[in-house]
């Protein structure tokens, strides 16, 4: 689903018009606060734009961790055009299954992952652990559209003997799992396709 193709598509549309409008209500809630010597923490990261977004914002340091090698090379030509590739780190890990092989970070970000993950409450849950200072992730909106939609492409997958879903996930649920961490909200935004939620602790 998400391989080199994807990758190189991804990045010629950050190039483009930078960060989609998701992604900008996340780096500007990430970065209220002056971001120097903070750690970034971007899981499921994909090309990193978001890190590089806030390493160009006076972060220390970002690590992505990534479950495919797909989009390394175009993650290092973005950080390498931005100036901060010295300071941003790949780790291939699973962290909703090892969490323990993270470091802490100051700032986490999910963008559009947890959607692509089965079991929300384990992932969201190492998610706040790992968080020191503010968490944000993004997730569709939970109604009959986009519930229809996912069962669509769940269905389309099927037939394409893909194992890969995408889940519709309970917002309050999913709260609650960062609530349990130790984290509370303290901003949300209402997109039409994307949700945007952001705890600090």
């Amino acid at each position: 689903m998400f391989g080199e193709s994807f990758a190189r598509r991804m990045a010629k549309r950050y190039r483009r018009r930078g960060v989609d409008p998701t992604a900008t209500q996340m780096v500007d809630f990430l970065g209220r606060d002056d971001l120097a010597g903070a750690t970034i923490l971007e899981i499921g990261g994909g090309i990193g734009e978001i890190s590089v977004e806030l390493l160009r914002r006076g972060a220390e340091s970002a690590t992505i961790a990534e479950l495919s090698t797909a989009y390394d090379e175009e993650a290092r030509r973005l950080a390498e055009k931005a100036g901060v590739a010295d300071r941003v780190r790949r780790r291939i890990v699973n962290v909703a299954e090892a969490p323990e092989a993270m470091e802490q970070a100051d700032l986490v970000v999910l963008h559009r992952v947890v959607c692509c993950y089965p079991d929300y409450t384990r992932l969201l849950g190492a998610a706040s652990g790992r968080a020191r200072r503010r968490l944000a992730f993004s997730h569709p909106p939970r109604n009959f559209v986009s519930r229809a939609l996912a069962a669509m492409e769940n269905s389309t997958f099927v037939l394409m003997r893909k194992d890969f879903r995408t889940f519709v996930h309970p917002p309050q649920a999913m709260l609650d799992v960062v609530a349990a961490g130790g984290l509370s909200p303290v901003f949300a935004h209402r997109g039409r396709r994307w949700h945007v939620e952001g705890l600090a602790r």
